[in-house]
């Protein structure tokens, strides 16, 4: 990987300009050329704003036209993006912008009821806000601020310099930020790229946060090879599918919910809704044997290909719709990407690596003395090399795709007059991959239920989606004695109360 991101997609726009590259929800469309020439002018109007190469930019959008637009405009201007999942709140978007020193953060005025724009005049962040609560149309131009492209800097020639940062989405009770280059973001889609086997009659439909690293991955895939990506800013397991419906797609992901609406909204349909799909993907916790025999038998695919990555590390394996036992495991290790297994732990080293944490003090944990990346996964590697993963050191809770921090989640509990001990621990569900579950110990005389605790976390500034939905009551937290809860009998615990309910 030679080239810069902007390279890539500038290459794409003078050999296929009339390639239909990304559409979204409201029937907008853009193609190579089209693409291309938005983003100079977005990066323009940054230039507008005062925002020069280097510059840090954070931006916050749903995942429409202008994600993507937005994406390819700070790659053009040589800024330092940041792009934040929209349902992050004040308290991950002020300890974001804080670590890294935004310059600007480019938001919805209001989103989904949230007010973005309050939020960043709350934070002391200078923004740059548009109405996104506005009815959209085909002909509704991009929210996004323009300029005169004839003021552009020229386009970045470095590709190993910080130019991608993103944060995890809690493998700690704080995210950590990771720093990323034009080298290894373009280096996230290889393995996508090579194994899918997507082409020109492609259509990938995207409900998911644009904003995840899968963002990046996913467009440079589009620019190598050929795949129509379909951008929904809001997934309704009633609707969305049927909308999806109308782009014809022939690949399906990524998690549980979503692969749960796609058969429910077939089996409405009589199996006559997705009929050119060909195959499905999977990422975040595991898929359910259940639905994935469903899938086969609904939508006559082999099963759903396994993929596996982290934002420090995205994308390194990835398996093929023909190869063998597929959904066994995530395949082997994709291009470029070495894998070896130390101590049970996945540890990595290859092109998609990141720099390193935004908190240098976190690099020395993240890797071996000879350079491994550790993953703090438990993993095992066949002899044909196929990884599987069986377990996590990690104490995250995998919901709807999105890392959970149980670390976070059981501070804001703690809060709660009602609860003198409390351990969180994600329980399997069959919508959602794992639910948040809340092990409290009551205080004497107290009670508090899920409606109850959601708010009291929310006005502490955990976000709505890390919130407990279930409360199981234990006698005891066991811990160690170094004080550190003991998720095993955690669980054994939670277990034997629900059995015996």
């Amino acid at each position: 990987m030679t080239d810069t991101f902007w390279g890539v997609m500038s290459a794409v726009a003078d050999r296929e300009p009339n390639r239909m590259v990304v559409v979204d929800d409201y029937g907008r469309s853009l193609t190579t050329a089209e693409f291309r020439d938005a983003a100079e002018s977005v990066a323009a109007g940054l230039v507008e704003l005062g925002i020069e190469p280097g510059s840090v930019v954070s931006w916050q959008l749903p995942t429409t036209l202008e994600a993507a637009v937005m994406l390819a405009a700070c790659a053009r201007l040589g800024a330092v993006q940041n792009p934040i999942i929209p349902m992050l709140r004040n308290a991950e978007v002020g300890h974001i912008a804080g670590q890294i020193n935004t310059d600007l953060i480019v938001i919805p005025k209001q989103w989904r009821g949230f007010d973005h724009a309050a939020m960043a005049a709350e934070l002391g962040l200078r923004s740059w806000s548009s109405d996104y609560e506005t009815p959209v149309t085909a002909n509704t131009p991009l929210r996004l601020p323009m300029g005169d492209v004839s003021k552009l800097p020229p386009p970045p020639t470095t590709n190993n310099a910080c130019r991608w940062i993103y944060f995890s989405s809690g493998t700690t009770a704080a995210p950590k930020g990771v720093r990323h280059t034009d080298i290894s973001a373009i280096a996230s889609a290889a393995s996508l790229s090579e194994r899918l086997g997507f082409g020109p009659s492609d259509v990938y439909p995207i409900a998911w946060p644009f904003t995840h690293i899968g963002g990046i991955a996913m467009l440079v895939t589009s620019l190598n090879t050929g795949v129509r990506l379909v951008l929904f800013d809001v997934f309704d397991p009633a609707t969305t599918a049927d909308r999806m419906a109308a782009h014809r797609p022939t690949m399906l992901g990524s998690a549980v919910p979503f692969f749960r609406a796609f058969l429910d909204a077939e089996h409405r349909h009589d199996g006559t809704l997705l009929p050119d799909v060909r195959g499905c993907v999977g990422g975040g916790a595991p898929i359910p044997g259940e639905v994935n025999q469903e899938l086969i038998d609904t939508f006559g695919v082999a099963g759903v290909v396994g993929a596996y990555g982290l934002t420090e590390f995205p994308n390194c394996t990835c398996e093929w719709f023909d190869g063998p036992d597929v959904g066994r495991d995530v395949g082997p290790a994709g291009p470029g990407v070495e894998a070896r297994v130390i101590d049970h732990e996945l540890q990595l080293r290859g092109t998609q690596c990141f720099l390193g944490y935004v908190d240098e003090s976190l690099n020395a944990a993240a890797f071996t003395d000879d350079g491994w990346f550790r993953t703090g996964d438990l993993a095992e590697i066949g002899d044909d090399n196929r990884i599987r993963i069986v377990g996590r050191l990690k104490d995250v809770v995998i919901r709807n795709a999105e890392n959970i921090s149980a670390t976070e989640v059981e501070e804001a509990v703690l809060f709660h007059d009602a609860v003198a001990d409390v351990a969180v621990i994600g329980l399997p569900d069959p919508k959602t991959g794992e639910r948040v579950c809340a092990a409290i110990v009551l205080a004497p005389g107290a009670s508090v239920d899920v409606p109850q605790l959601a708010e009291h976390c929310i006005s502490l500034g955990l976000a709505k989606y890390k919130c407990p939905e279930q409360i199981v009551f234990i006698d005891a937290i066991e811990r160690n004695p170094m004080g550190k809860i003991q998720k095993d009998k955690v669980r054994d615990a939670v277990q034997l109360v629900l059995t015996n309910d």
